[in-house]
């Protein structure tokens, strides 16, 4: 991909429309001003693209960790983005059918969990998947059926709309579509430090999938070295890609992955670390300290 710049205001795509979830549509994003980020986040894989919205991205790539973090294959997070594109446009809802509710539309009056478990997207997203892998051949089924399985909804055959797209997303945030494979164009985060990422990270993939450590930067800038545990090129691909579709939320200013990489505000593109990274280095924006008023 190299330096190719991926403008999300220069693409005419389909964003998925918050607006719309309980309904599983998808709208038109508007076109944003000149000059101002978009908001948007689009997955690569070759020619193709999807993009989503930095709020989708965000679950999307939540989701696709959790997968990882349980030990599935990519076939997995595919069903699961899938699923949560049609049951809440991948947004976390506090409303829906009956009571429905979160990433995944689960109600508590059939066993999902209390209100507060199936709000938090992580209890959403586990329990979805281990009620996935009790479903015998899941991984043979087609999408639409896989999901149907777990889901038991009034519309069967509409999580079959969303394959192509949540396989795309997923391939990305699997770490198989090559380095930095997602390009987003978001506004700057409202700062973090680096044992707030490193939290994330663990809540994401699971303690241990990672190493994080410091690189001494001259200019005192921020930036992390994220090594994956695992020594093939995807567990890496994938933490790059996972960091910019987070970067709205956490603060990532810039991602560096082998000779690609992104930067907030200019998109894909070299990217140079302040010392040789063992894997995928992450600049971050500082929280600002707060000013004296005395």
């Amino acid at each position: 991909m190299g330096a190719r710049r991926r403008s999300g205001a220069a693409l005419a795509v389909l964003a998925l429309a918050g607006g719309a979830a309980a309904f599983g549509m998808y709208l038109l994003a508007a076109q944003p001003q000149e000059g101002e980020p978009s908001g948007r986040c689009t997955a690569w894989l070759d020619d193709a693209s999807a993009t989503l919205t930095a709020e989708q991205a965000g679950n999307a790539a939540l989701i696709a960790a959790a997968s990882t973090r349980l030990g599935l294959p990519a076939r997995g997070a595919t069903i699961g983005l899938a699923t949560a594109m049609q049951e809440s446009s991948l947004v976390n809802l506090d409303y829906g059918d009956r009571d429905s509710i979160g990433l995944f539309q689960q109600r508590p009056s059939q066993g999902w969990g209390t209100v507060e478990e199936i709000m938090d997207p992580y209890y959403s997203a586990d329990t979805f998947y281990r009620a996935l892998v009790k479903v015998g051949g899941w991984q043979d089924m087609a999408v639409t059926v896989a999901a149907q399985t777990v889901q038991r909804s009034a519309f069967p055959d509409a999580y079959g709309n969303h394959e192509t797209r949540a396989r795309l997303w997923a391939s990305a945030l699997r770490g198989y579509s090559g380095a930095m494979a997602v390009d987003c164009d978001v506004a700057a985060g409202p700062g973090t430090t680096a044992a707030a990422f490193i939290d994330r990270v663990e809540r994401d993939f699971g303690e241990g999938a990672y190493q994080v450590r410091s690189l001494r930067s001259p200019d005192g800038e921020v930036w992390l070295d994220v090594v994956p545990a695992a020594t093939d090129d995807a567990g890496r691909d994938a933490f790059a890609a996972w960091a910019v579709a987070v970067a709205a939320t956490e603060s990532v200013e810039q991602v560096a992955d082998g000779a690609a990489g992104w930067t907030r505000g200019a998109g894909l593109g070299e990217v140079e670390a302040p010392a040789r990274p063992l894997g995928v280095a992450v600049r971050l924006l500082p929280v600002t300290p707060p000013v004296d008023s005395r």
